[in-house]
Formats: structure tokens, sequence, C-alpha cells
């Protein structure tokens, strides 16, 4: 009998998109438990703490029609990525593209991550044609400046990101 094939499918997700989501539920048709990883990141000066970015993840996945009868956990990771990879015993790291430009960074990653630990394979899966241009960055960029992020992201991270990035109303004097 073969052992279960664990993937994670690490990030930031400040906060997780639709794109995110596109690529867990793909990603569910070749692991057979997806692990997703919330990187602390404290670096990147994220707009929702880790513990807020482990809530929408949660949130999101439960929310997801069609995980394949993949069983998803949601995890927080403040580690060497294959550290954590190994700590999972997982096999597979999940990792989204959307453009060529990520592509180079990508390839770049995963040549470290292999000669880190050869025995974790990374896999790159590309973003659905409806999820190719949203990023976390343009989300939070638009929705701080009152713009409809609706389509970007789910209902529940919308009031989140709504309710942070308020904008306060002109006085008119």
């Amino acid at each position: 009998m073969t052992a279960p094939r664990v993937g994670v499918y690490p990030g930031t997700f400040d906060p997780i998109t639709n794109g995110h989501l596109d690529i867990i539920q793909r990603a569910c048709r070749v692991v057979d438990k997806l692990i997703v990883a919330v990187a602390s990141n404290a670096g990147k000066g994220p707009l929702f703490s880790t513990e807020e970015r482990l809530a929408m993840v949660r949130e999101d996945v439960a929310a997801l029609k069609n995980n394949h009868g993949v069983a998803i956990e949601v995890r927080p990771f403040d580690s060497l990525l294959m550290h954590f990879a190994v700590d999972c015993g997982a096999s597979v790291i999940i990792r989204g593209l959307r453009a060529v430009s990520d592509f180079e960074y990508e390839f770049q990653m995963a040549g470290m991550n292999t000669r880190l630990n050869p025995d974790v394979e990374t896999l790159f899966l590309m973003a659905s044609e409806r999820c190719q241009f949203i990023s976390s960055r343009f989300v939070k960029e638009i929705g701080l400046l009152g713009g409809d992020i609706s389509s970007f992201v789910s209902p529940r991270v919308r009031q989140h990101i709504q309710s942070r990035c308020r904008i306060p109303e002109r006085r008119e004097d």
C-alpha cells in the first residue's frame, strides 16, 4: 500500500484571493492531503496578522464546494519551507504561477529547495485564465483606495479588507 501523497501549498495569503483558492482546488486533484501553510513573513509587512490570515484561509477553505475528497489543513509556519514540509510528511510543494515573471523566481526557489531536500518535488500549477492577474498586493491596494474587490476575493475576505482599509470620510469645512 502506498503512503498518502501529502502536498504543501505555502504562501503569505495576505489576503487569500480567488486565485489562491483556484490553486488549492486544483492541487486537490494531485495530492491525497493538502496543507495550506500560512507564512508569518513579518518582513513583508503584512496587512493582517498571522492569526487573522489563518482564520481567513480556514473560512475560505471550509467553504470550498469541491476538494475532491482531499483533506485540507491550514497551518502556520515560520521556518524553512523544506523543514516544514518534512515535519508534515510532505513529498510535494505546490506553487502557483500567474505569469512568466513569476517563473524565474519560482524556478530558482525550486532549485534551492531540491538542493536542500531532493525527496520533495515542486509542482507548478498555472493560474486559471480568470485568475492570472489577481495578486494579494493589488487586492490590498484596490481595497485601500475604496475600489471594488468583490471579483478577486470571497465575500468574507472582502469584509475583512473593507473593515481594515476604511478610508476616513472627507470633511467639507
